[in-house]
């Protein structure tokens, strides 16, 4: 039986079918009644012993990058998250079971450890966050992500983190000493000032000022932190680039990444019922500019356009975000990964700080 806490707030107001599923599930109410409130699912937590961990990316969008995800599913309930198909491979849907059963990796740790103990391991950054929050509310109590640090801190093996949740100053001792060596890049999330608005789109994630106060700590502490906006929104949240920009600079930002929305497969059904929900009166507005990023559709697979988009409402948001970096980064950068800092066996040199 899997472990249970409670957590109210929900993302997802719809669960679409699993395309992988031969049978679907459904409730009948004889009522007849064609809208009422079930009470939300509590969290379920369902620990693995995984055999792989490290993921060699190659996707032309990103160049080649490791990712490592202690979790898969996330309670955070972002609506447009790319990563809600995931949980369609373990059977479940895209809703509320990404939001509400979320599989823990226990042996992460000691996965990261054996990996880079590979004798033909070159040293590259190892991207934490490359597909669900390594600092969601769960990583408070089981510290997962905090143990992977020290992993890496041992082995000085560089790392880039991208999270929306303030518990990441917890491990402020360990991104310190990394940051010393230029070992460690930290992006925080960033996709809009109106707290409402997060509130909606990001249900159980810090607020804005919460996440601006992170990056404040973390650039007083020597700590490079830039900023995602992703996903840029048109009708929503792409008025906001500029003013995002300028806000996230004067708290100690250094840089300013971002995409586009894209709804790829059943996230398109998860969103656009929220959408419906949240803001039925600028549904049309903001579902057709969506649609015009992605030449009709709201979602495109290609490489080079997926992430950007394409048209008018593309070029309108990579121009206002280059402005923005020029206006309020310029001079500031991340600096490069110490690469040659890398302990072989993980084992401390004479003359290390430790």
């Amino acid at each position: 039986m899997p472990n249970e806490t409670h957590n109210p707030a929900r993302g997802a107001r719809h669960n679409p079918a699993n395309p992988y599923n031969r049978r679907l599930f459904v409730k009948e109410h004889p009522e007849g009644l064609d809208d009422f409130d079930e009470a939300l699912p509590q969290t379920q937590i369902f620990f693995e012993h995984a055999r792989t961990l490290v993921n060699k990316v190659n996707s032309p969008d990103l160049g080649m990058m490791f990712s490592v995800n202690p979790y898969q599913g996330c309670e955070h309930g972002c609506a447009y998250c790319y990563a809600r198909t995931t949980h369609e491979y373990y059977g479940l849907n895209a809703g509320l079971d990404f939001e509400s059963k979320i599989m823990v990796k226990q042996n992460a740790p000691v996965l990261l450890e054996k990996f880079l103990l590979q004798p033909d391991w070159k040293p590259a950054p190892v991207a934490l966050s490359g597909n669900t929050d390594c600092y969601q509310p769960l990583e408070r109590k089981l510290k997962i992500t905090r143990r992977l640090l020290e992993v890496l801190w041992r082995f000085r093996n560089p790392v880039s983190i991208i999270t929306k949740n303030r518990l990441i100053v917890r491990d402020k001792d360990l991104l310190e000493k990394m940051a010393r060596q230029q070992l460690v890049h930290v992006y925080i999330s960033v996709t809009t000032l109106t707290e409402s608005l997060r509130r909606n789109m990001e249900p159980r994630t810090a607020t804005v000022h919460m996440r601006l106060q992170t990056i404040g700590e973390l650039a007083e502490a020597g700590v490079p932190v830039g900023i995602m906006m992703a996903p840029v929104i048109p009708g929503l949240n792409d008025h906001e680039i500029l003013q995002v920009a300028q806000t996230a600079a004067a708290h100690g930002a250094v840089a300013m990444g971002y995409t586009v929305v894209r709804l790829n497969r059943t996230i398109g059904q998860v969103f656009e019922n929220w959408l419906r929900h949240h803001y039925p009166d600028r549904f049309d507005k903001v579902w057709n500019q969506i649609k015009e990023l992605h030449n009709g559709a709201v979602y495109d697979h290609r490489p080079g356009r997926r992430l950007a988009g394409e048209g008018r409402w593309a070029e309108m948001i990579k121009q206002t975000v280059q402005l923005a970096r020029r206006r309020y980064f310029g001079g500031r950068t991340m600096p490069a990964y110490n690469l040659g800092a890398f302990r072989r066996n993980g084992s401390p040199g004479l003359f290390d700080d430790l």
